[in-house]
């Protein structure tokens, strides 16, 4: 939830109902509302969230954004990837930006200056790494580490082994992304978010080799969100 841009508080929820929607609705003088999912929302949700919004906005690949849309196949891009690309442009509203999204998939996507979304990448996250390297091996052990673990540069044992394989490799696929595109767009910034970012962060800033402004933004999507949300009512108020 947002005051005027500002975040006034987030939850995170393991299942979400219409119950839950009427109960926020109590307890914040919320006047507008988004939703966002990557797999179908229920319908109660959406017309009580239709219902208790005095402007409401059910977003997909047909809702209006700020920024151009060049992807060849709107429906099947991923809404958070696109409000990722909204929020970036929204912190950084005259500059190339690539955007890495650091979750059960890692996303890479580019937005230009012009604000164009170009488009993107999509490769495995790090748990996905870890099951795959255990579940295609016979002797792998599934590996699991802590956001604050000290990753070594070679394990010196299989567990570390693993783990850092898939950390720097992930760390070093995100420099590389970097690197490729500084030799084709002068200059641009880069935006870390998902739940492993932090993790990835520490990674790729421990090398001085890498000059280029990296930036991260926990709330990249719900940043974007929110501009959606404000685009929208703003074009139906001109209306």
């Amino acid at each position: 939830m947002t005051d005027e841009g500002k975040m006034i508080a987030h939850f995170i929820y393991k299942s979400f109902s219409s119950a839950e929607v009427e109960r926020l609705f109590d307890l914040y003088e919320i006047t507008d509302s988004i939703i966002s999912s990557v797999v179908n929302v229920e319908a109660a949700i959406v017309n009580t969230l239709h219902r208790r919004s005095q402007h409401f906005v059910l977003f997909d690949h047909n809702t209006p954004v700020p920024i151009i849309n060049t992807y060849e196949s709107p429906q099947t891009l991923g809404q958070d990837r696109l409000a990722a690309a909204v929020g970036a442009k929204t912190l950084c509203p005259n500059e190339n930006l690539l955007i890495i999204d650091v979750g059960s998939a890692i996303t890479y996507d580019f937005v230009t200056e012009k604000g164009e979304y170009f488009g993107g990448n999509i490769a495995p996250g790090l748990k996905m790494r870890f099951t795959i390297l255990q579940r295609m091996t016979k002797k792998l052990p599934l590996v699991e580490t802590d956001e604050n673990e000290l990753i070594p540069l070679f394990g010196k044992n299989t567990r570390d082994a693993i783990a850092a394989g898939v950390i720097r490799g992930v760390a070093y696929e995100v420099k590389g992304y970097m690197r490729t595109l500084s030799e084709k767009v002068p200059h641009f910034k880069t935006f870390l978010t998902g739940g492993n970012a932090p993790y990835i962060l520490r990674n790729v800033r421990s090398s001085k080799t890498e000059k280029r402004e990296l930036l991260f933004e926990k709330n990249l999507v719900l940043i974007g969100l929110n501009n959606i949300l404000v685009y929208n009512k703003t074009a139906l108020q001109k209306e």
